[in-house]
């Protein structure tokens, strides 16, 4: 099975909450991956609450061309789940 999101909805803080294929759902925090030329600019909150769900690619995308693949979403909410613990 390939890897890919469901459903996206943006929340304050940088936040995502992500529904992925595999059944895993949760909040993720994107604060700290918002760097470089694509990235940079979803610090401004109005821009970061674009994100939605692209059916066709499978992941998040945001009005500026942003994406972050599927694989790279769901490791961060494993790590920030398990730091979390």
């Amino acid at each position: 099975m390939i890897l890919h999101t469901e459903r996206i909805e943006p929340r304050t803080g940088f936040r995502l909450y992500v529904k992925f294929n595999n059944g895993v759902a949760g909040e993720i925090d994107l604060s700290n991956e918002l760097w470089g030329e694509m990235f940079e600019p979803l610090k401004e909150p109005s821009l970061f609450a674009t994100a939605r769900q692209d059916d066709v690619i499978g992941t998040v995308v945001w009005a500026n061309g942003a994406d972050f693949a599927p694989e790279h979403l769901l490791d961060l909410l494993n790590r920030q789940e398990r730091h979390a613990a």
